[in-house]
C-alpha cells in the first residue's frame, strides 16, 4: 500500500528525518466553499485589540452558515493550534450570532488565505524531553469577565497537546489567572508522563514554563499553592520556570 499520505482529511508527508501534518487540501476547500477563495490575505487570525460580546443590537446572520464555518474551523484546529483561541472565542456565540461575529470568522478565513500550508512538524531526531507552556488573558470574556488559558506541551520539539479555553471561575487578579492555566496545564502534563511511562520512557523534572513570576511563587508555596500544582513541585516532577513569552495561544 505504500507510506500513509492520507488520513482522512489530514496530509502527512514522511521524510527519512521528519513527519509533515496538514490540511492544506481542506484548508482551500473550506475557504472555496464559503466564497473567501478571493478574499484579501490578513497576517493574523485575530486582532489584538478583538473583544467580542453578545451585541445584541447588531444584525443576526444565517445560522447555518455560521455554525458550517464555525465547524470547519473546529475541525482545521487539529493541525492548527495558532487559530485555536480565535475559533473557540467565536464559537462561543453561535446560538446568537452576529454581524460582528461573522466578520471575526471571516478574519480567520482570510489569515487561512495567507496561511494555508501550515502544520505540524515532527522531527526524528528530537530528544525526548517533556515539557509544556502556560498563559493567560485576565479576564479577557466582556460578558462574565472571565479569563482565557492557554497552555501547550511539547515531546522534544514537537508541539503533540494544546488547549484554549475559557475558565470555569471569575479571577479577581491577572496572578490568579495565569495560576489557574498553570494547574491545568500541570495536570496535563502529570497525566502525558504517566502514560508515556507505560512505553518504557522515563522522564526526569518536566519544565512549566508559565509568564508570570507571582503565580510561579504562590505555587512553591506549600501554604498558598493548590494541591495538583505544588505536590508535583514538592515531589520532583514538576519544575516551574518563568518565560518571557507575552501570548501564547490566547
Amino acid at each position: 500500500m505504500g507510506e500513509l499520505q492520507f488520513f482522512l482529511v489530514l496530509q502527512i508527508k514522511q521524510g527519512p528525518e521528519e513527519t509533515f501534518v496538514h490540511q492544506a487540501k481542506y484548508t482551500r476547500d473550506i475557504l472555496k466553499k464559503f466564497e473567501m477563495g478571493d478574499s484579501k490575505p490578513m497576517t493574523t487570525p485575530t486582532s489584538a485589540n478583538t473583544a467580542l460580546d453578545a451585541d445584541e443590537d447588531g444584525e443576526a446572520v444565517d445560522q447555518k452558515e455560521f455554525r458550517g464555518m464555525i465547524g470547519s474551523l473546529l475541525y482545521l484546529t487539529t493541525t492548527r493550534p495558532d487559530i485555536q483561541f480565535a475559533v473557540c472565542l467565536c464559537a462561543r456565540y453561535q446560538a446568537s450570532r452576529r454581524t460582528s461575529h461573522r466578520q471575526a470568522v471571516k478574519r480567520i478565513f482570510r489569515y487561512l488565505k495567507f496561511t494555508p500550508e501550515l502544520g505540524l512538524w515532527y522531527s526524528s531526531g528530537s530528544s525526548l524531553s517533556l515539557r509544556g507552556f502556560s498563559d493567560a488573558d485576565h479576564a479577557g470574556c466582556r460578558i462574565d469577565r472571565k479569563s482565557t488559558s492557554g497552555t501547550c506541551q511539547l515531546l522534544g520539539t514537537s508541539l503533540v497537546s494544546w488547549s484554549s479555553h475559557k475558565q470555569s471561575s471569575v479571577s479577581l487578579s491577572t496572578t490568579e489567572a495565569e495560576y489557574i492555566a498553570a494547574a491545568s496545564c500541570c495536570s496535563q502534563l502529570i497525566w502525558m508522563k504517566a502514560t508515556l511511562s507505560d512505553f518504557g520512557l522515563k522522564f526526569g523534572k518536566i519544565s512549566l514554563l508559565v509568564d508570570s513570576t507571582s503565580a510561579i511563587s504562590i505555587a512553591k508555596n506549600p501554604v498558598t499553592g493548590w494541591r495538583c500544582v505544588d505536590n508535583a513541585l514538592i515531589k520532583g516532577e514538576i519544575e516551574s520556570q518563568w518565560t518571557g513569552l507575552i501570548a501564547l495561544l490566547v
